[in-house]
This record gives structure tokens, sequence and C-alpha cells, in this order.
């Protein structure tokens, strides 16, 4: 197959270039409304018939025993274990470094604010299970969870039809300290943190990625008033390369990226001709080498490679479109960094995959698509926090900043504001 590729596009045409994948809602919206309601007002009753309807299995127990955790950590093997302990010692790493200590300012004589992190009490992850069991994201959400503090992590993920969790997940979740486990997936087990059933607690926040119905349910029961870590869409990748890149590199940049799924999308931004000219035949001889090749094929076919004039474009470009993943696969890879604005987490150099991001490099693979990285950050420690503030304000400060506030609180005609603080300074 060949990927379509666009000759220096005037800025009209960015925009056209910039679109991603939209499916219809309208449907989908009703479907997730209907299981929300179900789990709502039947609890376990309705997950288990989710689970016989959906995953095709019949589920006594929904929560997974302890005995389970540990005949997992016996069937995995050590290779596969050490990898895990691995990505989750790096991951540990780096979300400890983010951990912020409390800040206390006297702002004016006798008036000290003071703001101190709190972890967010209950959380809940859901983890996609499937043909592709994503353990890692069990590493990348339970591990800054525990960092930050959270008492109660419960984990949702998908039974297979032998009624049992994978075994990854399930030693990952033990790597973390999760032991609340309960085998469910889909936007029932969204419904399920969310709203609470008879076995699984309800939880005040939601991560995790998963199909578009999971998706759904997260952003309908985040109109309900439970929080969850970020909007989401296809998976994403843009990748600045230039003559110098290798483009076996680059081509297995985007068959990596078309490997989640069909709707998932690889851009490549170059100001070189002959590599936007190269670059096709070498994705199709690596294709060709690779399983899941029908399923890449459809996201290839809606991907791009784009040939712009100068880094002042791409850069306008990367920024404009504000990628999930960027690789910039330059030899000023540093240069060019120093100028990205908008993006979910950046691979610098040509030793810098995308893949190294999703396992163990340490940084998180929970990132913004679809163009919310203008104004979302990556799940990281601050995800799993609230920040509360406190003052103590002795009288003589009062006295400092009385009057600013009583006048402020009159010329906006909230009489009881200035009150509040009249009355204690003696004026009323």
């Amino acid at each position: 197959m060949t990927i379509q590729t666009i000759k220096y596009p005037s800025r009209a045409e960015w925009p056209e270039l910039m679109k991603r994948a939209v499916a219809d809602t309208r449907e989908l919206h009703d479907t997730v409304a209907n299981i929300l309601a179900a789990v709502r007002n039947d609890g376990d009753k309705a997950l288990r018939d989710f689970a016989e309807r959906f995953d095709k299995v019949a589920l006594n127990d929904l929560r997974v025993s302890e005995a389970e955790i540990e005949a997992a950590k016996e069937m995995l093997s050590d290779e596969l274990k050490m990898a895990i302990d691995v990505a989750a010692a790096n991951i540990s790493k780096f979300h400890s470094a983010q951990v912020m200590q409390d800040i206390s300012v006297e702002t004016s004589p006798g008036v000290v604010c003071t703001q101190r992190m709190v972890p967010i009490a209950d959380v809940g992850l859901y983890i996609p299970g499937g043909n592709s069991p994503l353990f890692s994201t069990v590493l990348m959400l339970a591990m800054p969870a525990r960092i930050a503090g959270c008492k109660n992590v419960v984990m949702c993920t998908p039974a297979g039809k032998d009624g049992k969790v994978h075994p990854a997940i399930l030693y990952a979740a033990w790597k973390c300290g999760v032991a609340n486990i309960f085998k469910s997936g889909g936007a029932q087990a969204v419904a399920a943190m969310a709203y609470g059933t008879e076995s699984v607690p309800r939880v005040s926040k939601i991560f995790g990625p998963g199909n578009r119905f999971v998706m759904e349910a997260k952003m309908q029961v985040n109109s309900d008033g439970v929080a969850i870590d970020m909007p989401a869409g296809p998976s994403e990748v843009m990748v600045v390369a230039d003559a110098e890149a290798d483009a076996r590199f680059v081509a297995s940049d985007f068959l990596s990226q078309a490997e989640h799924g069909p709707d998932s999308q690889s851009i490549l931004l170059t100001t070189d001709a002959a590599f936007a000219e190269r670059l096709p035949k070498v994705i199709d001889e690596m294709l060709a080498t690779l399983p899941r090749q029908e399923m890449m094929k459809k996201s290839l076919s809606h991907s791009h490679i784009i040939l712009l004039k100068d880094n002042d474009e791409v850069m306008d470009f990367v920024n404009d479109y504000a990628p999930e993943h960027l690789i910039i696969n330059t030899v000023d890879a540093d240069l060019l960094a120093e100028r990205v604005e908008n993006a979910g987490s950046v691979f610098l150099g040509p030793y810098s995959p995308e893949s190294a991001g999703d396992y163990a490099s340490g940084t998180n693979h929970t990132l913004p698509t679809s163009g919310y990285a203008k104004a979302y950050s990556g799940v990281n420690i601050d995800s799993f926090t609230k920040k509360i503030t406190f003052q103590r304000l002795s009288k003589a400060g009062l006295e400092g900043i009385g009057k600013a506030v009583e006048a402020m609180a009159e010329a906006e005609d909230l009489m009881a504001h200035r009150l509040a603080v009249a009355v204690r300074l003696g004026d009323e």
C-alpha cells in the first residue's frame, strides 16, 4: 500500500490535514447510557449479565481472589517478571521525583497562605484486556496512585472466557500493591466504579484507556460528577525526521503506532523530499513481516507524509496538531525540542522510539490525544492529588488588607462580605 504524501501544503490546507478519525457517537451515546443505567440499577447482577453477553463468560465472583493473584505470579516466565520489574522501577523513580513539597508564603505581614498536596482517596483504574491485555497500563496508573498516597485503588479489567484475568495484569497489580481487582470490562466497568455496586466500591476519579464504549462511558459519568483523567480518542504519533534519519527507524515508528488500532494515525513531517519519497517503500517492506497487517493497513490508510518548507513550518504544524506522541529524529532534535509547546510526550533522537515510553523509560503512556495536548498533560502524580489552600490571618494581618477587602466587596455589592471584615475590625 502507498501512504499519501502531501508536498508543501499551504497553511490554509493544514486544518484538513490535521483532522483525526471521528466516529458517529449518536447511537454510541444511547447504547452506553443504557449500560450505565443498568449497572446503576442492578449492580453486580448487571455486571454478570454483561460479562456473559459481551465477554462470553459466566462469573460467580467478580472479585479477583488472593489465590488467583498468587497463581498468576507463578504462571509468568522469569523473563517477563523481570521486564515488568524493570519498568516498575523506572516508572516509580520518575514519578516519585514529581511529588511536590507543601508551600507556605506570608503574602502580607500577618497573612500566611499555605498549599498542601492531598491524595485523592478513592481512584478507579480501567485496564483493557482481550487480545492485548495492557499490563503496562497497570504500572502507568497504579504506581503513581501508590506514590501519591491514594488510600483505595480499585481496578477493573475483563476476564477471559476461562473466567480468569491475564496473569501479567495481576502480577503488575501485585507489584503496585493493588488488591481490589474486579472482573469487569467495557462501559459497565466504568459504571461500576462511578456508581458503586455490591462488590465494586465507588470511586471519585477514573483513569485508563479503552475502546470507544469505555471512552464514552467515562465522558458520561464525568457529567454525573465523577472525575476522569482526560478526554481520549484514537492514539497518534507525529514523527519529525531529516535526511540523516534511518528510514527503517521511522517506518517502525509508523508501524508500531498502526498496531494500536485501525483508527490510530501516524504523520511524518520532513523538509527532505528524498526521505519523504523513500519512506513508503520501507514501510511496505517492514509491514509484510508483521502480524495484524489488515488492521495496520487501515491505520496507515489515514496516515500521511507531509513535506514542508523549513523547520519553522514543521514546528508550527507540530504545535497546531498537538500530538499525543512526538518523535523528533533529527540532528538538531534538542533545538527543535525547545520549540515544542503542545505534545503529550516527546521522544528525542534516533534511539528513542515511542515503545520505550509505552513500557519502561519511566514516563507515563496515558496521554492526551485528539489535540487535547493543547490544554491537558499526560497522567502524572498531580493527576492523583488535589491541592488544598489554607490561610491564617492575625488581627494585624486582617487590619493590613481589611480596607482593600471591604472596598472590593462593596464595589461588587456584596455587603455581607464587607461586614465579615468590618465586624472583626470594629468598623461596625
